[in-house]
C-alpha cells in the first residue's frame, strides 16, 4: 500500500545497495545493435523519417556555424521521448519525472554554450543583455532581468519536463486507485478514462521532448 502518493516515483528498487530502477534509462542502448543487422521495418522507416525532420528542422534554426550541432539535439530529442514512453509502460521507472535527469541534460549544455559564448564572442554576450532600443535609464534594470532570465534557463527546462510527466503519472495513479472501490458500471467508465489519459501523456511525452530539444535549438542559436 502506498503511504505516499510520490512514492512511485522513488527509486526504491536496489541490488547490492545500488538503485536499480535507474537501469532503464539504458535499456535503449539494447536497441540499438537490431538496427544494423535486421532489415528495415515500418516502425524503423517512420523514425527514420521523424529524425530526417526533425534533423531539417533544427538545422533551419541554427546558425550556419552551428550547423553541425543540430544531431546533437535530435540525439537529445530521442533520448528524451524513450524515457517518457517507456515511463508509461506499468512497473517502469520514471526517470524523466526526475530533476536529477532532467537538470543533468539542460545544465551542462547551458554551462558548455556560456562559457562558449563568453569566451569566443563576449560583446555579443554583453549586447544580449541590454535590447535594443531600450533607454538609458531602463539600462542597469534590463541588465539585471535578462541575467536573471538567462540564469534560469536550465531550471525551467528541467522543471518543465520533470512536472508535466509528473503531473499525467499522478493523476493515472490517483484515477486508478480509486477501481476496486467502483462498481463494474463506473468502473468501465474509469477504464475509458484512463485510455484517454493514456493517449493523452503518449501526446505530452512526445510534445515535451519536441519543446525541450527547440528551446536548447533556440539557445544554441542565440551564441553568434
Amino acid at each position: 500500500m502506498m503511504t505516499n502518493l510520490f512514492s512511485i516515483f522513488e527509486p526504491s528498487s536496489s541490488l547490492f545497495n545500488l538503485s536499480t530502477n535507474w537501469m532503464s534509462t539504458f535499456i535503449g542502448i539494447l536497441f540499438i545493435p537490431y538496427l544494423y543487422w535486421a532489415s528495415p521495418s515500418r516502425w524503423s522507416l517512420l523514425w527514420s523519417k521523424v529524425i530526417s525532420t526533425l534533423h531539417a528542422e533544427f538545422k533551419a534554426l541554427l546558425l550556419p556555424s552551428h550547423m553541425g550541432s543540430s544531431i546533437l539535439f535530435v540525439s537529445l530529442f530521442s533520448i528524451i521521448v524513450f524515457n517518457n514512453f517507456l515511463g508509461l509502460a506499468p512497473y517502469v521507472f520514471t526517470s524523466s519525472s526526475h530533476m536529477v535527469m532532467t537538470l543533468s541534460l539542460s545544465l551542462p549544455l547551458w554551462v558548455t554554450l556560456m562559457l562558449f559564448g563568453w569566451i569566443q564572442h563576449s560583446k555579443h554576450m554583453f549586447a544580449h543583455l541590454v535590447p535594443q532600443g531600450t533607454p538609458f535609464a531602463l539600462m542597469p534594470f534590463m541588465v539585471i532581468i535578462e541575467t536573471i532570465s538567462n540564469v534560469i534557463r536550465p531550471g525551467t527546462l528541467a522543471v518543465r519536463l520533470a512536472a508535466n510527466m509528473i503531473a499525467g503519472h499522478l493523476l493515472l495513479t490517483l484515477l486508478g486507485s480509486t477501481g476496486p472501490s467502483l462498481s463494474m458500471s463506473i468502473l468501465s467508465i474509469l477504464i475509458s478514462a484512463q485510455i484517454l489519459l493514456l493517449i493523452l501523456e503518449s501526446a505530452v511525452a512526445v510534445i515535451q521532448s519536441y519543446v525541450f530539444a527547440v528551446l536548447s535549438t533556440l539557445y544554441t542559436g542565440e551564441i553568434n
